[in-house]
Order: C-alpha cells, then sequence, then structure tokens
C-alpha cells in the first residue's frame, strides 16, 4: 500500500456492496495516490509529508476526503453491480459532499493555523 491518508477498509465501506471487485488494491492504490495529490495541490500544503505529525482530528478529516474520492472512482468505475443506477449516483453524491465538505474545512485559513499550531 502506497498511499498515506487512508485505509481500504475506508474505501470499501464508502463504495458499498455493488462494487465491482475488478477495482483491486492496485487501482484503488492508484486512485488514492491522485486524492492524495489533489489534497495537497488544493490546499498548498503537503499533507502527505507531513502525516505523522498531524494530529487525529487532521487525519481524520483526511481519511474522509481522500476514501470518499477514491470512493467515487470506485463505484463510477462500473455501476453495474448496484441495484440501480439512481443508486450508484445517489452514493457518488454522498460521497462527493463528503469531499467537498472536508477540503472546505482544511483551506479555512483557520483551520490551518489550528492544523500547523499557530
Amino acid at each position: 500500500m502506497a498511499y498515506i491518508m487512508t485505509t481500504e477498509a475506508e474505501i470499501e465501506q464508502k463504495s458499498g456492496a455493488g462494487v465491482n471487485a475488478a477495482f483491486d488494491t492496485t487501482m484503488m492504490t492508484a486512485a488514492a495516490i491522485r486524492a492524495e495529490s489533489t489534497v495537497n495541490a488544493v490546499c498548498r500544503f503537503n499533507f502527505s509529508d507531513k502525516y505523522a505529525g498531524l494530529n487525529a482530528d487532521t487525519k481524520g478529516i483526511l481519511n474522509d476526503i481522500v476514501s470518499s474520492l477514491v470512493a467515487i472512482e470506485a463505484i463510477s468505475y462500473d455501476m453495474s453491480g448496484y441495484t440501480s443506477r439512481t443508486e450508484a449516483e445517489n452514493m457518488v453524491n454522498i460521497q462527493r459532499d463528503a469531499a467537498l465538505r472536508g477540503l472546505s474545512l482544511i483551506r479555512d485559513k483557520k483551520v490551518q493555523d489550528f492544523i500547523n499550531g499557530a
């Protein structure tokens, strides 16, 4: 596992039971690395390099963002395993909202001061 900010279990939980088994560890890892890079770029802060020193609250927010972004890719990869396309789309929307909420939190200057101990 080459990614830092989330776990396979978190991604699987958010992807749901209908996720295609072909979205395997290799694909999950690639998606997680892309998601982590996106978070770092959007926030203009390299959380990956500083992850070990971050507090539990910050790690929780990063986990939520990255696992949600990867779950979106997993669900979108093949929606045929869900009870309907609408179910899959609703799951994507829920995960998108979670990722956007988390990104808005960690982009906030006051939260960045909190993260950095200022």
